[in-house]
């Protein structure tokens, strides 16, 4: 097995100092999650990591990479000793950036990052081998933590970068130097650091500051934002590749179905039809396995052998993932549905996982209430600037509501679409997705189907926890 990361390689990538000749197979800024041979490395963040080196090496890792020898680490420990950690991680990125000849394609957006990536990796994997950001590292120490994970032979690198606030991407961009750039869409989110969704969509442009010339932009065509990605696209002197409902994309969406736990796609891609199934229900990832397509294409990929893997492909956990919940040990058939969409939200992901529940199938005959329902339990959605309230309270309007049978909310901004909701379909209310939590046992009956939604901060993740306890949960 070729190591990642030899020590003369990592000195050379960081200009620090080390003992000995070790060579790491991973890196890691995790100690409790080490795996024999990776580089720690020591981030400061809520805790400084230097705190946590001898349990690292402790627990098998070839090295650590810090700023000086802690406490109760030995002289000859193999460390790699740098001025700033998080400078030498990004030299590390660097390093491994440029011995690639991957082709790089990085992926931002209001919503989507994280599934759009997911399905490249999936149709991607199938044809090359590739390298990807776990789960949702997309942060300053994310991207380039990344990137130095990424083998020397990587052929497909899948790169998310998020951001809250102006600015952030740009460096990030620069780092990762993709070939390919992707918007997903933009849309109100991490409002409090913006003055307009205007100024969100500049701020996801800042993708394009790292493309070279001649790169490909994948754009939405549907947001009312586009022209200020193609105008920044322009200026980056890139190819633009567009998705969506729009009859002049060139990934065209023409048709969505939503049955049972699928979707299916029928559109064109540079005017020829295509017909495609993805491995989970949602109108928003249709568009975004158009944009998936785009960068298939991009990097000189097979476009109808990825069409066909999209089916293959399922969201991870928190990010609509399915589970059926078993209420009763012996009486397999009493169950409920479970759609765990809590890892995060803003207006446009709760409109997508709204529809989705709308359009799931709950089962009659079972149960106390012998009538299957449609119930939402929803977490406030957080960063949404002076308009929060608002948001919140127009989510009574959306059309899917209509076909949702009971919500249930949790925190005081879901306090003003409690209020707003009709009083049929107005549940329960507690300050806290904690409190929600203690009263899930009571929410609903066997053939119901519950979506879960929420901002991470708002810890919706407590009620889907809540929820799985009450029997077993098998992943479907």
């Amino acid at each position: 097995m070729t190591p990642l990361w030899t020590a003369a390689d990592a000195v050379l990538a960081t200009g620090g100092t080390t003992h000995g000749a070790w060579a790491a197979f991973g890196v890691s800024i995790d100690s409790r999650a080490i795996e024999k041979g990776d580089l720690f490395v020591a981030l400061k963040d809520e805790r400084d990591g230097h705190e946590f080196v001898a349990n690292a090496l402790a627990n098998g890792a070839a090295a650590a990479m810090v700023s000086f020898r802690p406490e109760g680490v030995a002289a000859d420990a193999p460390l790699l000793i740098v001025s700033d950690v998080l400078v030498a991680l990004e030299n590390l990125a660097v390093a491994a950036r440029k011995r690639t000849s991957a082709k790089v394609v990085a992926i931002t957006g209001s919503v989507g990052k994280t599934s759009t990536k997911d399905m490249l990796q999936t149709v991607l994997g199938k044809q090359g081998l590739v390298h990807a950001a776990v789960k949702s590292l997309n942060n300053h120490w994310g991207v380039p933590l990344t990137l130095a994970r990424m083998p020397e032979k990587t052929e497909y690198a899948l790169i998310e970068i998020g951001m809250n606030h102006p600015g952030e991407i740009t460096p990030l961009s620069r780092l990762a130097r993709p070939d390919i750039a992707i918007v997903t869409t933009v849309a109100e989110a991490h409002m409090a650091a913006f003055a307009s969704v205007s100024e969100i969509a500049c701020a996801k442009a800042e993708i394009f500051e790292g493309l070279p010339v001649g790169g490909t932009a994948i754009l939405n065509a549907d947001i009312p934002t586009y022209d200020i990605l193609a105008q920044a696209a322009a200026r980056a002197n890139a190819t633009i590749k567009r998705f969506g409902e729009n009859p002049d994309a060139e990934f065209h969406l023409s048709e969505v179905r939503l049955s049972g736990g699928t979707t299916s796609v029928r559109g064109t891609i540079n005017g020829a039809p295509i017909l495609f199934k993805i491995g989970a229900p949602g109108r928003h990832l249709a568009s975004n396995a158009l944009a998936v397509l785009a960068a298939v294409e991009a990097v000189g990929a097979d476009l109808a052998i990825a069409a066909l893997d999209l089916a293959n492909w399922f969201p991870p956990q928190g990010r609509g993932q399915r589970h059926w919940i078993r209420l009763d040990p012996i009486e397999e058939a009493l169950r409920i549905e479970l759609i765990d969409d809590a890892y995060n939200a803003n207006p446009a992901s709760m409109a997508a996982a709204l529809d989705v529940l709308a359009a799931s199938h709950p089962i009659n005959g079972l149960g106390r209430v012998f009538a299957g329902r449609r119930i939402a339990i929803l977490s406030d959605m957080l960063e949404l600037g002076p308009n929060e309230a608002e948001n919140h309270r127009v989510i009574a309007d959306h059309p899917a509501v209509a076909l949702i049978d009971q919500i249930h909310v949790a925190g005081p901004l879901m306090r003003n679409l409690h209020r707003a909701l009709p009083a049929e379909k107005r549940g329960e209310w507690h300050e806290t997705a904690q409190e929600l939590a203690k009263r899930v046992h009571r929410l609903f009956d066997a053939g119901d189907v519950v979506m879960v939604k929420g901002s991470k901060g708002s810890k919706a993740a407590l009620v889907v926890d809540a929820i799985k306890k009450l029997g077993q949960a098998n992943g479907t």
